[in-house]
């Protein structure tokens, strides 16, 4: 093996089956059922909940990642909307963020595109 080649592996203490449920409109629940090493469920691990959705804005798709804490399906399924806004809260607040950055920063002249100076 290349010794400059990164050494990529599982972590096989760590192995989760992936379940997914969509409704096919809105978005994707992504159940994660902790596995061992043979593929038998491993009840000392939580069970993990994931949601996904996008939104269509004026800019194009927005894609959205979220976590959910629950403990049931039925449990995730009912949390999945104020998770999916508290995700589309967080990414708004990071945009205005990065928006604010943008507009304090001053451009050197002669520095080229590179040279930025942050207020």
């Amino acid at each position: 093996m290349n010794p400059e080649l990164p050494d990529i592996r599982l972590d096989v203490t760590q192995l989760h089956r992936e379940e997914a449920f969509t409704d096919r409109r809105i978005g994707v629940l992504r159940r994660l059922v902790p596995v061992t090493v043979d593929g038998a469920d491993d009840p000392s691990r939580p069970t993990i909940y994931e949601g996904q959705a996008s939104l269509m804005t004026q800019g194009g798709q927005l894609p959205l990642h979220f976590g959910i804490e629950a403990d049931s399906l039925e449990a995730a399924l009912a949390a999945f909307p104020a998770a999916a806004n508290k995700a589309l809260q967080e990414m708004v607040e990071e945009m205005e963020r990065m928006r604010r950055d943008q507009a304090s920063s001053i451009v050197v002249p002669g520095q080229g595109g590179g040279g930025r100076i942050q207020l």
